[in-house]
């Protein structure tokens, strides 16, 4: 998507007709909160771009993407690109499907690997921060580094999201003030078992909407 295009989105969708559309459906004062949050996704695969999609369809109105990687043709199978967007970077790809959805969203990206060294300075902004890795050594990076460095924010990760399993077993559970586990926390992937969209997305899901009560000042799971 080119700069005229998103020119050409703004003539014919106006912000105000976009928040006007939000508030009828989420209420005014709902869609207040919702437009002043600031959440950063950390890995843009079956999870983080899932949860990317539902909150920008929410209105939330600061995202930060957070990717090293492009687009594969393996992660067609449950994440939110299309075949034009193999070889692209990931951060750049969803954020241009985003700006789809609502043009006036505030979205910044950051492809770069998350370090122990860059965290600091990768997170120091957002209020709420989503760990949506595969890789469980990075997932570990994040979390450590979060609540070490950043008590006082919001975190919301993901573990045992693979296979086919009941749909009923994904759950989220708060571990502790700040941090939040979405999952059924046990499945890996395995042979035969991978990672599958229908459960990477009710996983996101979870994610999703325990960052949306967060944003409303809802604290129980």
């Amino acid at each position: 998507m080119g700069i005229n295009e998103m020119e050409e989105l703004r003539k014919i969708f106006l912000e105000d007709d976009i928040k006007q559309a939000l508030n009828e459906r989420h209420s005014v004062e709902t869609q207040e909160k919702l437009s002043k949050g600031r959440v950063a996704i950390a890995g843009l695969g079956g999870l983080g771009s899932n949860v990317a999609f539902a909150l920008a369809r929410i209105g939330v109105g600061h995202l930060h993407l957070i990717d090293f990687d492009e687009v594969d043709l393996t992660n067609l199978n449950r994440q939110q690109y299309f075949l034009r967007h193999v070889g692209m970077k990931k951060t750049e790809a969803l954020k241009e499907q985003l700006l789809l959805i609502n043009p006036y969203l505030e979205i910044i990206t950051d492809c770069v690997r998350v370090t122990e060294e860059n965290l600091k300075e990768l997170f120091r902004d957002e209020d709420i921060i989503c760990e949506a890795f595969d890789d469980p050594d990075a997932k570990a990076i994040l979390a450590c580094g979060v609540l070490e460095h950043f008590p006082e924010k919001k975190l919301v990760s993901a573990s045992g999201l693979a296979g086919y399993e009941s749909s009923n077993l994904i759950h989220t559970r708060r571990v502790s003030r700040n941090f939040y586990l979405c999952g059924d926390e046990k499945t890996e992937a395995v042979y035969g078992r991978g990672l599958m969209a229908p459960r990477a997305a009710l996983c996101a899901a979870h994610e999703a909407n325990m960052i949306t009560r967060l944003l409303l000042g809802e604290e129980d799971v």
